[in-house]
């Protein structure tokens, strides 16, 4: 099974993702997770995309469709995937589509993930990630200050640069801007799941399966 996940920052795309990459038995390929570890590396191209991320701006096109190409056609790929994060562009996605042609894959099932602005903003300001498991926290789900709820590490909560309100504002606008025309293009093309992000996860995850099943 092949799918795209799609939606704004912080309606609840990763974490979706990796709950439906666990039951589905499919990779969880996160084109943000592959950007943030070429930052790690502190390579020249990493300061780049760092400089580009601080800013609120999408990554340019072909280092994208380059990136999602090396993970696609990977071999722990073969039995399915799902793709987070990308297409953000109507290029991109034709894009995407000129890929899965040359590379001889059929085309996604889309899950298009909604939500209001105001309630993403109010999540991605008080979201935290734990620099020792790698999950995203809550700030309402942090009981002993400073410390994980899910690993208890102590001092590994941090605040991601791009979760400060002025850029996630930003963000959302280049969302609303070159982002959400992506799905009028995949409205015409059709196998889309649409699905209510308010929810909590639990029930979100179930109407997306209840729609692949």
């Amino acid at each position: 099974m092949k799918l795209v996940i799609f939606g704004a920052p912080g309606v609840g795309k990763g974490t979706q993702a990796k709950i439906l990459s666990e039951k589905l038995k499919i990779v969880h390929i996160s084109t943000g997770d592959i950007l943030r570890q070429a930052i790690k590396q502190d390579s020249e191209t990493g300061r780049n995309i760092k400089n580009i991320i601080d800013k609120g701006q999408l990554v340019p096109d072909e280092i994208m469709i380059e990136i999602v190409k090396e993970a696609i056609t990977s071999e722990n790929c073969s039995n399915g995937y799902i793709l987070d994060g990308f297409p953000r562009t109507v290029n991109q996605a034709v894009m995407l589509d000129r890929l899965f042609i040359s590379t001889g894959q059929s085309m996604p099932i889309i899950i298009d993930i909604a939500a209001d602005d105001e309630v993403l903003i109010s999540r991605l300001t008080s979201r935290r990630t734990c620099n020792s498991c790698k999950n995203i926290i809550s700030l309402s789900d942090i009981i002993e200050n400073n410390v994980c709820p899910v690993c208890k590490a102590v001092n590994t909560l941090e605040k991601r640069k791009d979760d400060d309100e002025e850029v996630i504002r930003k963000r959302l606008k280049v969302f609303h801007e070159t982002t959400a025309p992506v799905m009028e293009y995949y409205s015409k093309k059709g196998n889309i799941i649409k699905v209510n992000g308010i929810q909590p996860i639990e029930k979100v995850n179930a109407d997306i399966l209840a729609e692949l099943h």
